[in-house]
């Protein structure tokens, strides 16, 4: 899993479609392997995009879950720490 693609679902605001887009574009660089795409591939690769995004905001509607929603702010935090713990400051 590409480590730019933050999980989306079950948050507090809910994931914007500007997220959930710019995942979309993580992921099909990740598995084309281009970060930016020739003329000959632009418009495959802007429709991968669109393809993904849409089944990704479809999902993330139909998602359903007991657990209360997580705090953004929260979550960075935790992120940050484990960062902190994985890359200590020399």
């Amino acid at each position: 899993m590409c480590r730019n693609i933050k999980t989306l679902f079950n948050f507090d605001p809910p994931a914007t479609e500007e997220e959930i887009r710019a995942a979309a574009l993580q992921y099909v660089r990740k598995i084309s392997g281009f970060s930016a795409p020739s003329a000959a591939n632009q418009a495959e690769f802007e429709r991968a995009i669109e393809e993904v995004h849409q089944a990704s905001s479809r999902l993330l509607r139909s998602l359903v879950t007991s657990a209360p929603p997580k705090d953004r702010a929260t979550e960075a935090a935790k992120a940050h720490a484990r960062a902190e713990r994985r890359f200590p400051a020399t």
